[in-house]
């Protein structure tokens, strides 16, 4: 059955527009609250974070009330990276968390993210029950049942020594010099602190938010500022979080950047070649085949999911193994993360390059990525074309072409009229021929 709110990550959208207003947080909250809460043994407990967007004031208070009229005690814990409020949903026993984020999206939307209190993001049979509660009226707890609303005001600390903690006992990062971009979001407070009190020389940027600039010309989604302050200040290397921290980028020592798949593989390479192993990695549709045959030259075993970091979670889950993500910079690190984490990631990788004596560049050089094109066709309404005999013999027909070594992708969006057309292959002039042929047909057919 599908969603009639919640897409691939959440709930997420233009502010002002149905679903994101005040309104409807208020009663998304109370029907959360019910849900997330119904089979929490003693006190019933919410954290909720948020990242910098002015909007976020609006929201969390509005979900605050619904969360308490559903008798829900809720803990208040500011501008607070996405995967702090994972972390944090497990460290405090809460019966679920709640980020208020629009994650790499511009200010003028918002949206809302939910943990379970595993710290993961919550199975789709859940967002179904929350969405069957917000259909029906409120119904507010009398005064004896009501819960209560406090703030948390030593969340930013315990998160930053979660992040340190991930690296083992005893190394530093002394003699580092790296450039950092917070996108002033919801990293700006706690990313610089992690960086500099594991020794490293930091130049940090995007960390000055007033609530309209998130990831406004900076951050994972505009990486030119920080290509040219690595380049100026001659930094070893660059990070780029996204608005809500659970994304990240890198620059290499020579200005170029450094996509999640390369991320993945450069800790993939690390790990296999250490005690602790890499007994597979998990990937999605979009993840690069040129990952997938660096992992193969190794011998690690490679699975893809659907798009979204939580199918990601699942396939670890489900292979016992600890290492997954997308090319978009989400790169869950198992074992110590529940969700992606741009800060986390960004250690592993720099723990590589601190263990290994090499460079970004270098460490990345094992990794061959194809070239990669997509087009968005725009229709006019959602339509199934997974039976359309046309689409599907031209998708036969194009992978045949790319002979074994590329990729046909049609993927309908999860909140748009829209499908993605990707071609992947070794030959961009084939690859461009091929996702602009298969464009028109899909806007043929459906169109």
């Amino acid at each position: 059955m599908a969603t009639k709110y919640f897409g691939t990550d959440g709930i997420r959208g233009r502010v002002g527009q149905h679903p994101i207003t005040a309104d409807f947080m208020l009663k998304l909250g109370w029907a959360a609250g019910i849900v997330l809460t119904r089979h929490a043994e003693g006190k019933k407990r919410v954290l909720i974070g948020k990242d910098t967007r002015v909007s976020g004031y609006m929201f969390e208070s509005a979900l605050e009330a619904g969360l308490i009229a559903a008798g829900v005690d809720v803990d208040m814990l500011g501008p607070m990276p996405t995967p702090a409020v994972a972390y944090l949903t497990r460290a405090f026993r809460a019966s679920a968390g709640i980020v208020i984020s629009a994650s790499h999206n511009p200010v003028c939307d918002n949206g809302i993210k939910f943990f379970a209190a595993d710290g993961c993001k919550l199975p789709d049979h859940v967002e179904l029950e929350i969405e069957a509660l917000i259909d029906q009226p409120i119904v507010t707890n009398g005064t004896d049942h009501l819960g209560k609303a406090r703030r948390i005001s030593d969340a930013t600390g315990r998160y930053i020594e979660f992040c340190k903690a991930t690296l083992p006992t005893g190394l530093n990062l002394r003699g580092l010099r790296v450039a950092l971009d917070c996108a002033h979001g919801a990293t700006y407070n706690a990313a610089p602190k992690v960086f500099k009190e594991l020794g490293a020389s930091t130049i940090t940027m995007g960390n000055e938010p007033n609530g309209f600039n998130i990831n406004d010309q900076c951050g994972s989604t505009h990486m030119a500022p920080l290509q040219a302050t690595v380049l100026a200040e001659k930094a070893d290397l660059g990070v780029a979080l996204d608005g809500d921290g659970d994304r990240v980028l890198m620059v290499d020592e020579n200005g170029v950047i450094v996509d999640g798949d390369e991320l993945i593989y450069m800790i993939a390479q690390y790990r296999h070649a250490s005690a602790e192993g890499c007994n597979g990695v998990a990937g999605t549709q979009m993840s690069n085949l040129g990952l997938e045959l660096a992992l193969a030259k190794l011998g690690i075993p490679f699975a893809r999911t659907k798009v979204g970091d939580r199918y990601v979670v699942e396939a670890l889950k489900a292979n016992n193994w600890s290492l997954g993500g997308e090319a978009s910079g989400h790169v869950l690190c198992g074992g110590h993360s529940t969700t992606g984490d741009g800060i986390v990631a960004a250690l592993q990788v720099i723990l590589a390059v601190i263990e290994s004596g090499k460079t970004l560049s270098q460490l990345k050089s094992g990794i061959s990525k194809f070239p990669q094109t997509m087009i968005n066709v725009r229709l006019p309404r959602k339509v199934d074309i997974s039976g359309n005999a046309v689409i599907n013999k031209a998708v036969a027909d194009s992978e045949k072409k790319l002979e074994g070594r590329g990729r046909v992708l049609l993927r309908p969006s999860g909140t748009e009229a829209l499908i993605r057309v990707m071609v992947e292959g070794e030959d961009p002039v084939l690859v461009n021929q091929l996702v602009e042929g298969m464009a028109k047909i899909v806007e043929q057919q459906v169109g």
